[in-house]
């Protein structure tokens, strides 16, 4: 069965948790209220498309291709992006619940993340160089030898980084967030 190129359309309101989202290529592509809870979307290309206030948690996304994709007020729980296409692999991510999450060993460097939700997400391993987290609350996210350098997270909260497992050279925190890189040590700070 050959795969289906489909360029520059908008697709609103679709549900594919039942009917599968057909194979191929979508290029230039918004996906606007579209429903892809614990669907199978694995296999396809997005390149430089658009999902806004879609559903997309628990999706399959094995060796799906992200490049250039821009998520905004989406909701993405448990979402495994280690097991998506790493060839191009660019994602923006807006306003979005990202909750339980995985990013495990995935180049990530100059990704936005902003006025999102990513608790428990798992950036082990990952290339977060010069990415931004603005606004972000990162409750009980991993950062484990995670690649940090240059990174803007002055914005965002309620994370824990160690700075010994961690490569933070540059990567810019506000004075009360540093509180954040300090936990480990066990240590009490007053105003």
């Amino acid at each position: 069965m050959e795969e289906r190129f489909i360029d520059d359309e908008v697709f609103k309101k679709n549900n594919y948790t039942k009917n599968r989202l057909e194979k191929g290529e979508y290029d230039a592509c918004t996906f606007v209220n579209c429903d892809f809870y614990n669907s199978d979307i694995s296999a396809v290309r997005f390149i430089d498309c658009e999902f806004i206030d879609c559903n997309l948690s628990s999706a399959n996304i094995y060796n799906t291709s992200f490049q250039n994709v821009i998520f905004q007020d989406c909701k993405m729980l448990g979402i495994n992006f280690e097991k998506c296409s790493d060839f191009a692999f660019s994602i923006k991510i807006d306003s979005c619940q990202l909750n339980h999450a995985s990013f495990y060993k995935k180049v990530l460097s100059k990704t936005s993340f902003i006025n999102s939700k990513l608790n428990a997400v798992d950036f082990t391993e990952s290339n977060l160089s010069d990415s931004i987290f603005d606004n972000c609350d990162l409750l009980n996210a991993t950062f484990k030898n995670t690649n940090l350098k240059g990174a803007d997270l002055e914005n965002s909260i309620n994370f824990i980084i160690d700075p010994e497992n961690n490569n933070i050279e540059n990567a810019k925190f506000s004075l009360q967030s540093v509180i954040g890189l300090l936990t480990k040590y066990n240590i009490k700070i007053t105003d």
